[in-house]
């Protein structure tokens, strides 16, 4: 794509809770556009949506949407994906995909901005945005790396309703609702759509997000593993998760455990470099109970660490707790800080 000064640009997904909050970013960040196209299912086609001073109609994504776009924002799912992207690719234009459906290729760049933005360059057409779990902790564990050597990693996750689509949110007010109305929810399996069931969110903390697969780990833990070692060309970095989702609205946190291969380091080493991290924002002043939580981290752009500690038996173990807003950094934004490397690039 050559250097303009402003770019055609389409957005797949536009009427998601992700492809929403991608258009109000690129405005708030006064991305250089010259037109903006708005895609989604035949549903949601004839609508219109406010960008800056124009209403923009929202048009059916097809493989024909793509003629004239610089560059396509992708967020409607990975079948999607899958089956959109390589017409935009072919029509002239850079995708950046914002699904699970290319994040490990070999031949896609998986990238979050602060970590790996020497890697865009390696694009052939289409750009991945990771995991939302996966970007914060990577924005947190690369200037560790970067410093000190890594190891080894840990993390359990504790993430937002909100990462499973509006439904589960609406899902989660209506049984907090009929809990706190003495209507018993029950602790079996519940009915939702299609064939699938799982347990009440609402006051409750479910150990599976996504699907098993045979070794016992989800879908959603697999991801963390592999794209953390893509991210940071760690593929030897000892990496497990466990993923658990939580009955808040907004923001995932992690409590990730590292070994750091300086054994010699204490926490003050960790937060001086924490503090200089791009993106990174550290709160950690347990005297005065200061520390991130989802609801402080909501709608805001960066990633929060803090509760950094030494470990009480390992002494290159360190624990910390990283919390950011999913729908921002998790997601929409990282994809605009991608389309604004790619056009600096």
């Amino acid at each position: 794509m050559n250097s303009k000064a402003t770019y055609n640009v389409a957005i797949v997904g536009a009427t998601g809770a992700v492809g929403q909050t991608i258009t109000k970013i690129l405005e708030d960040r006064n991305f250089p556009i010259d037109t903006l196209k708005l895609l989604s299912s035949s549903r949601s086609a004839g609508k219109k949506v406010k960008f800056k001073d124009q209403e923009i109609t929202i048009e059916e994504a097809t493989t024909e949407s793509f003629n004239g776009i610089d560059i396509a924002l992708f967020s409607a799912g990975g079948s999607i994906s899958e089956k959109l992207a390589s017409s935009a690719v072919e029509s002239g234009a850079v995708v950046v995909d914002n699904t699970s459906a290319f994040r490990m290729d070999e031949k896609v760049p998986l990238i979050v901005p602060e970590v790996n933005p020497e890697d865009i360059e390696q694009h052939e057409g289409i750009i991945a945005n990771p995991n939302c779990s996966t970007i914060q902790m990577v924005a947190a564990l690369k200037p560790i790396q970067e410093a000190f050597g890594l190891s080894r990693v840990i993390v359990s996750t504790y993430q937002a309703v909100s990462g499973a689509g509006a439904e589960a949110c609406d899902e989660l007010k209506e049984q907090s609702k009929d809990y706190l109305d003495n209507k018993n929810l029950g602790a079996n399996l519940l009915p939702v759509k299609g064939d699938k069931k799982h347990y009440p969110i609402a006051f409750n903390a479910l150990p599976q997000i996504d699907m098993f697969d045979e070794s016992g780990y989800t879908l959603e833990e697999l991801k963390m593993v592999n794209e953390t070692k893509k991210i940071m060309h760690a593929p030897d970095l000892s990496v497990a998760a466990t993923c658990v989702r939580l009955p808040f609205f907004t923001s995932h946190a992690e409590s990730i455990y590292i070994e750091v291969e300086d054994d010699s380091l204490e926490v003050s080493d960790i937060w001086n470099v924490l503090k200089e991290a791009q993106g990174v924002i550290l709160e950690d002043d347990p005297e005065n109970q200061i520390y991130p939580t989802p609801l402080s981290a909501a709608n805001k752009d960066e990633v929060f660490v803090g509760r950094v500690r030494k470990d009480l038996d390992r002494p290159n173990g360190f624990h910390f707790w990283v919390v950011a807003d999913n729908l921002i950094k998790g997601a929409a934004l990282n994809t605009v800080q991608i389309a604004e490397h790619i056009i600096k690039k």
